[in-house]
């Protein structure tokens, strides 16, 4: 598993998925699993997000830089 910085690109409150836009470039999308077990319940675009990747290279969390746990 591995983490990077990453910024929100989009947000869908109705299914809770969106994609982030990561340091590096890359445009990874994330289904509403990655927000479940976090305190976040809803994200908007521009917001900073740690981003935990599974080892098939899927968003697996979320994270907003300011909070933890």
């Amino acid at each position: 598993m591995s983490a990077m910085q990453a910024t929100v690109a989009t947000y869908d409150a109705d299914s809770r998925s969106g994609t982030v836009l990561a340091d590096d470039g890359i445009r990874l999308d994330y289904a509403a699993g990655a927000l479940t077990g976090s305190r976040l319940r809803l994200l908007r675009p521009g917001q900073r997000v740690r981003v935990e990747l599974a080892d098939d290279g899927s968003v697996s969390t979320l994270q907003i830089l300011t909070l933890s746990g």
